[in-house]
């Protein structure tokens, strides 16, 4: 039994939300409950079911390698064609943590180094960075203003000549404020600096330019759609020969004949971060979200999710709720993050679950309490009216 190699026919929004049994048949999730919680961990589409089912069927009837250099190569082409990179800089990993500790344990670093961070990032995308230092490695820690809100500015006054990394998200898990990517970017290699890039909050939801990344990391399971522990580390060209690989095996060092060589060459592309046998049945399920995803395009995901979004904050600005971000109504991105000032904020989250509305309940480092929305693009304008109308009569 050979894999389905069957792309999916492009696919309206249009219909996927006039289409109840349809929306079901694509995401059972839909059947059960009102999923608002893709910032956290995402229910799997039945596209992604199937794939991961016909790879074990497989692995029961033969074995769990039968050819699957395919389904290497159309994964990394999935994401490299979503996303806008090479196929040859795509590694399929695990964890968004194991790409970020790739790259901190990969670079060469030298006392006196710095690495510009959020302090009040994901602890993923923290922990690599304060780790450097006992290398002799100086973390910079930014400060905004707001939480999350990381601007260009904020990144120059902090880059010195010092600086050999800047390492940020491409958007922030709790306020949802997207960075300028592009302009970043730039500053880092301006001053001679890389530039690492969590992208799990925003990769398969909004469009995300990584002409100026070095380094990309995400695991599928929040808005790609995919499975847990199955994602990607996009290294550039340019970049893979500044980052040896960190753990080494048979697969990412050449070994002919699987007979251990005297010296250590690792092998061509962004594969050299692939250190051994790789979770198939996680690849293959994140292979058939991320085509799931390019057959409706992220344009139209994105457009959706701000019609989305400025049906949420209004109705939830009536009823007397604040939000974590500075201007709710604009901010690029599923995530959507609110309180009202004197309600129990658990209490409001509990009820939600009552109705069978999965939303996320998160706090701030003060201890503040906040509901946190994100929607992906099966959600509907009614699902979210009706979200806020639980919430709205709880208070």
């Amino acid at each position: 039994m050979k894999p389905n190699d069957e792309r999916p026919a492009p696919i309206s929004l249009w219909d996927i939300h006039r289409d109840a049994a349809l929306r079901e048949r694509l995401f059972p999730v839909t059947g059960r409950e009102i999923f608002l919680a893709h910032a956290g961990v995402s229910p799997l589409p039945q596209a992604a079911v199937d794939a991961i089912a016909g790879e074990a069927r497989n692995a029961a009837l033969m074995h769990q390698e039968v050819d699957f250099l395919t389904r290497l190569k159309r994964a990394r082409e999935a994401a490299a064609s979503l996303f806008g990179a090479l196929p040859s800089e795509v590694a399929l990993i695990g964890p968004t943590s194991l790409g970020l500790g790739l790259v901190a344990k990969g670079l060469d670093w030298r006392p006196g180094d710095e690495v510009v961070f959020y302090n009040d990032d994901y602890p993923a995308n923290v922990y690599p960075w304060r780790d450097l230092e006992r290398l002799g490695v100086r973390p910079v820690p930014l400060r905004p203003a707001r939480l999350g809100e990381i601007t260009p500015e904020l990144v120059a006054a902090a880059v010195t000549p010092r600086c050999r990394l800047v390492a940020l998200a491409s958007a922030h898990f709790l306020s949802g404020f997207p960075i300028d990517v592009t302009a970043i970017g730039r500053i880092a290699h301006a001053a001679g600096a890389l530039f690492c890039l969590d992208g799990i909050q925003t990769l398969g939801a909004i469009s995300t330019p990584l002409d100026e990344a070095d380094f990309v990391a995400a695991d599928s399971h929040k808005w790609m759609l995919g499975p847990l522990a199955a994602g990607i580390l996009i290294v550039k060209e340019r970049a893979q020969p500044l980052l040896r690989p960190a753990i080494l095996g048979s697969d990412n060092i050449r070994s002919p004949h699987f007979i251990a060589s005297d010296t250590i060459e690792p092998i061509d592309g962004a594969a050299r971060y692939e250190s051994g046998v790789r979770n198939m049945l996680g690849i293959v399920g994140m292979t058939a979200s991320l085509e799931l995803i390019a057959s409706i395009g992220i344009a139209r995901v994105e457009a959706h999710l701000m019609r989305l979004r400025r049906t949420a904050v209004a109705a939830l600005r009536a009823a007397g709720f604040e939000f974590l971000a500075a201007d709710p109504e604009n901010t690029r991105g599923g995530i959507i993050t609110f309180r009202k000032p004197g309600a129990q904020m658990k209490r409001l989250f509990g009820r939600l679950a009552e109705n069978r509305i999965t939303a996320s309940l998160r706090w701030t480092r003060d201890g503040t309490e906040w509901i946190r929305f994100a929607p992906h693009l099966y959600i509907t304008e009614e699902d979210v009216a009706r979200a806020v109308g639980v919430v709205a009569r709880a208070t």
